[in-house]
């Protein structure tokens, strides 16, 4: 079947979009589809694809902004073509971190505790108290755009005038910042497939990034930063840890596949950070390499993803 690759955009995880797209196109070759790279700047693009009388499958590989926060899904659902991973409420309720804490807690699914600037809302008197009780837990707070992805303008702070720098920096990629207690623990992720309403994690990967902080640099830095596929966890912890992100998946009302991040504590307790519905697909991806700890190529992990989207659509 004709497959189209839909990958670039404008957002600010671009660059990421860019090494994901070929390497989806090569996998599906040897997938052996039709596969068609359809590379687009803004979303006038995709508008004048549609108008050419692109009719056939699209596997978004696009990486936040419209790509990967509902826009898309609901302009390829109107135009009744199939597509790739979850429909448009999950990816909007994903992408805005406000939105996806507020459902992972309405569940009883374990997130940092936190809290949102919004708009132009400073760190006035009465945030300041709450920020305080914020640093009081952890000795450090974690600063990130509600809407980005990548590790893309997130910092990490220890006092007052650092996380005022912080939320001004995040305030350039998205006008609502999350600020969370940061959690001292190892950094995991979990691929979850979503077939024919059948749940199945991938194993468990976990990131040892050179600094402590899995920063943009440490993500797409071949040799960087250090996976340990599946990861070192014991019964307990891994089943908790498993357990977490496919109750995020749920929360979400995630379709066919995404990618789960978490903090695991001293006390083998997780902690969602995120659910990722377009996760990236590089050299050096996160879900590449469960699937290969799984005993999947790169090739049969898509081969099964399209399949499962033509079962949700």
């Amino acid at each position: 079947m004709k497959v189209g690759v839909l990958y670039g955009g404008d957002s600010p995880e671009r660059e990421v979009s860019l090494k994901s797209g070929p390497a989806v196109t090569a996998a599906m070759e040897e997938a052996g589809f039709d596969v068609h790279p359809l590379p687009v700047g803004g979303a006038r693009d995709v508008l004048a694809l549609l108008e050419g009388g692109w009719r056939e499958f699209v596997f978004v590989a696009l990486h936040g902004g419209w790509g990967e926060d509902g826009r898309l899904q609901a302009l390829l659902d109107m135009a009744g073509l199939p597509y790739s991973g979850s429909g448009p409420a999950a990816c909007f309720a994903a992408m805005d971190k406000e939105v996806s804490r507020a459902l992972f807690r309405e569940r009883n699914i374990p997130v940092a505790p936190g809290l949102v600037c919004t708009g132009a809302m400073s760190l006035s008197a009465e945030r300041n108290e709450e920020t305080e009780k914020l640093f009081a837990l952890s000795g450090r707070l974690v600063v990130k755009p509600a809407g980005c992805g990548s590790t893309v303008g997130i910092s990490i702070v220890n006092d007052g005038e650092s996380l005022v720098r912080a939320v001004e920096a995040a305030r350039k990629y998205d006008r609502k910042v999350i600020i969370e207690s940061y959690i001292d623990g190892r950094e995991l992720t979990v691929t979850v497939l979503d077939e024919k309403d059948h749940l199945t994690a991938l194993p468990v990967v976990e990131i040892v990034p050179p600094e402590g902080f899995y920063t943009y640099e440490a993500k797409y830095t071949p040799g960087a930063s250090r996976y340990v596929a599946p990861a070192a966890l014991t019964v307990r912890e891994e089943d908790a840890v498993v357990a977490a992100a496919l109750a995020a998946h749920r929360a979400l009302d995630c379709g066919v596949y995404s990618r789960v991040d978490l903090r695991l504590d001293g006390d083998g307790r997780p902690c969602v950070l995120e659910v990722n519905t377009a996760p990236g697909m590089t050299e050096t991806s996160l879900v590449p390499k469960a699937a290969q700890a799984a005993g999947l190529s790169f090739a049969e992990l898509l081969a099964r993803i399209v399949r499962a989207s033509l079962e949700r659509f």
